[in-house]
């Protein structure tokens, strides 16, 4: 249960586990048993019709609001799920969890292997967002609710999102992809490739077999690395840090001079303590992998779906630019589903999804309060 604290707070939460015998993934691959690790924000209205499903980006978890016990930090999107917010758990039930693959509580290359009795590391079978979007379906069904009123993420979540609207129209009212995209471009898929060289490269990483030794830390750090420069903007690095120098503390000529050469070096050491190289590893290969409409013209995934969409970009994201959620908003016109879209002005870059939250939320509550009012006959008693 939770405990309410004021100030819009979900309060202390605790994560819970669903485990299930087996998955059979998009490569024929199979996994058993899986376990997903779950939050939840609000209640469960008796007809169960109050649910939102909220997909977390590549280094997030299953704690999205509130605070565990002990800590003072809270979940990664506290500022947009709570009493009185964006996604309002005086109204909704809101779920996350974390994918399969991660490194947070749910079956990935550092759980057991159950026919060996050690860790999966690359034993781990290939994943895709398909199988991480099919082991959510299967919580959804075990909490019991045949239809989510929402399902949102930004980033890899907006994938997520996505491949719920393609997968399991029936079982979504609506979506808002934020931040996101149908497939990668190469670009996208370079700077991760770079990333995975980098942990690959580390010599502690030993073909993925380092869970009883040193792990790759220095490797995953220039990953982590890497990938908060393509999270920034060129205006936000300037206003955030300018050209501004460090003292050194020893006389090596490659020591930190420049604040951003420190706060990359932060970011990446925080990263490794938190996030394990071969989910690294698996994850950003889902997401490379990831095509929402293959061969196919990408309106033709849309066609015939009856969910309502809010698509959110931001236009100083270059890592996910623009243009590809308008390629999205116009797939969807043409399939003639109901679509909105909406260009945010944001310094932030990429971060912006979780980081502009006041403008997000004013979009995103009228979307839900809307989509709440405007279905005829739907309860959410």
């Amino acid at each position: 249960m939770e405990d309410k604290e004021p100030g819009g707070s979900v309060g202390i939460v605790e994560p819970k586990y669903f485990s299930f015998d087996k998955l059979v993934l998009e490569s024929g691959a199979e996994l058993s048993p899986v376990t997903i690790c779950y939050e939840t924000y609000g209640k469960l209205n008796e007809s169960k019709s109050n649910a939102i499903l909220i997909c977390h980006a590549f280094s997030g978890d299953a704690h999205a609001a509130g605070f565990h016990r002990g800590e003072k930090k809270p979940g990664w999107w506290d500022m947009m799920i709570g009493p009185g917010k964006a996604f309002d758990t005086n109204r909704f039930f809101v779920i996350c969890s974390n994918v399969i693959g991660g490194c947070a509580g749910s079956t990935g290359p550092s759980s057991i292997n159950p026919a060996t009795g050690r860790r999966y590391a690359l034993d781990f079978p290939l994943i895709s967002i398909g199988d991480m979007v099919a082991a959510q379906e299967r919580l959804i069904s075990y909490l019991g609710i045949d239809k989510l009123f929402c399902v949102a993420g930004g980033s890899m979540g907006g994938m997520q999102t996505l491949q719920w609207v393609k997968a399991f129209p029936e079982r979504v009212r609506s979506a808002i992809p934020i931040a996101t995209c149908a497939r990668h471009s190469p670009q996208q898929i370079a700077f991760n490739e770079v990333g995975r060289q980098a942990v690959m490269a580390d010599p502690n990483w030993n073909h993925g077999n380092y869970y009883e030794a040193e792990p790759p830390a220095r490797g995953l750090a220039v990953a982590r690395m890497i990938g908060h420069i393509t999270y920034m903007s060129d205006k936000s690095m300037a206003e955030k840090f300018g050209r501004r120098m460090k003292e050194k503390s020893d006389g090596f000529k490659f020591a930190v001079d420049f604040e951003v050469e420190g706060y990359l070096r932060y970011r990446g050491d925080s990263f490794v303590r938190r996030f394990d190289a071969n989910s690294y590893l698996y994850i950003t290969k889902a997401m490379d992998l990831f095509d929402l409409a293959g061969d196919r013209p990408l309106h033709e995934v849309f066609r015939g779906k009856d969910v309502r969409m809010l698509v959110i970009s931001y236009k100083s994201d270059w890592l996910y630019p623009s243009y590809q959620s308008q390629e999205i908003v116009r797939a969807c016109k043409v399939a003639g589903m109901e679509c909105s879209y909406v260009e945010i002005e944001s310094t932030y870059g990429h971060d912006a999804f979780l980081l502009e939250t006041e403008r997000s939320e004013k979009l995103i509550k009228h979307f839900l309060e809307s989509e709440y009012s405007e279905v005829a006959g739907y309860s959410l008693k």
